[in-house]
């Protein structure tokens, strides 16, 4: 365990509390947790969550001017639904997604995992898009991302972020119930 690694754990704990409260606040503790991240899983070799966590910090932009747009009239972030074909097509997406990417980094990279750690990556772009555009089914693949992350961290003996997506995973479901009450 390194003090980077408990930083960047504690900045997720804030993070995903306070966006399941859809709290804007979230997004200062967002890009510390991402930036920090990014340094750790490079030097595990997990190229694939590396890469990801640049994706966040642009995602995380957009997302922070996004809900700052989005609010309903008592001051709280509406939350939207997306229609059944649009499920399926993100679903197909991530899916598409994750093959290519997997095939890429088992084949130009000494990944640890491209295959597990490239489908992690890839459904996670979806979620925090879907979660940017404020929309429900967000929880729904975080839900699956963490419940995919936890062996993975633990494999590569990363503890504290393992145990962070434990609680990721109990922050999720609050998400999807706390959500599914706010839905448009």
């Amino acid at each position: 365990m390194s003090p980077i690694e408990a930083a960047a754990t504690l900045f997720g704990l804030i993070n995903v509390t306070l966006v399941v409260r859809r709290s804007m606040w979230n997004y200062p503790f967002a890009l510390a947790m991402v930036s920090l991240y990014a340094w750790i899983f490079f030097h595990q070799k997990l190229y694939s969550d590396a890469l990801l966590q640049l994706f966040y910090i642009a995602v995380n932009l957009y997302g922070w001017w996004n809900w700052t747009r989005s609010r309903a009239r008592t001051g709280e972030v509406r939350v939207e639904q997306l229609g059944y074909a649009a499920r399926l097509g993100w679903l197909a997406g991530c899916v598409a997604a994750s093959a290519v990417w997997g095939a890429v980094m088992h084949r130009y990279t000494d990944a640890a995992f491209p295959w597990w750690d490239g489908s992690i990556a890839m459904f996670s772009v979806a979620a925090q898009i879907l979660q940017s555009r404020r929309k429900w089914e967000s929880w729904v693949l975080w839900i699956l991302i963490d419940l995919a992350a936890v062996p993975l961290f633990a494999i590569k003996g990363l503890w504290l972020t393992a145990g962070l997506y434990v609680v990721f995973l109990a922050l999720s479901v609050w998400g999807l119930i706390h959500w599914t009450k706010a839905k448009a």
